[in-house]
């Protein structure tokens, strides 16, 4: 009961916070594209490094990377992925983010520029709630694609669950 309470509390905050703009807010509609570039340093990697216990040497030795055929040391897969829920998670805050494919490409090295994109693939209201499918890609370098897939979708739902449909 506590925490339903403290939870509907958090709603109605976002709520009236997401709301409360006074210019026109825009409303996500389909074939909306979201964006977030970022460069990936050695730093991001070895922390990464430490919190998923990937100690893979092809991430921190360039010459365990160029051994196998790579120019240097990667960046983790899932690092560069992790823009998809920081795209979403910056427009829409408390959004439920609760599946996601990934194929991935090619590789990134540290340095690299990254683009993340999401773009809206299908949108539907359930209850007081939106549910979202995205089309999810990550750019480096400004056109070579390294990864891509989808958020929001298994066989028969849609399971991003967003609680406003405005911009932040």
């Amino acid at each position: 009961m506590l925490f339903r309470s403290l939870h509907s509390s958090k709603i109605q905050y976002l709520r009236r916070r997401c709301f409360s703009s006074a210019t026109a807010p825009h409303v996500l509609k389909l074939g909306d594209v979201l964006r977030k570039t970022r460069i990936f340093t050695e730093e991001d990697v070895l922390q990464y490094s430490k919190v998923s216990h990937d100690s893979n040497p092809l991430h921190m030795d360039s010459a365990a990377a160029q051994n196998v055929g790579f120019d240097g040391p990667l960046v983790h897969g899932m690092l560069v992925a992790s823009l998809f829920p920081n795209i979403i998670s910056s427009h829409f805050p408390a959004a439920v983010y609760a599946s996601q494919t990934l194929n991935f490409k090619l590789p990134v090295y540290i340095g690299d520029q990254v683009v993340g994109e999401v773009q809206v693939t299908n949108l539907r209201v359930n209850k007081n709630r939106y549910l979202a499918k995205f089309k999810t890609r990550c750019f480096k370098n400004g056109e070579i694609l390294v990864i891509e897939g989808s958020i929001g979708h298994t066989s028969k739902k849609l399971l991003i669950f967003l609680i406003r449909m405005q911009l932040k």
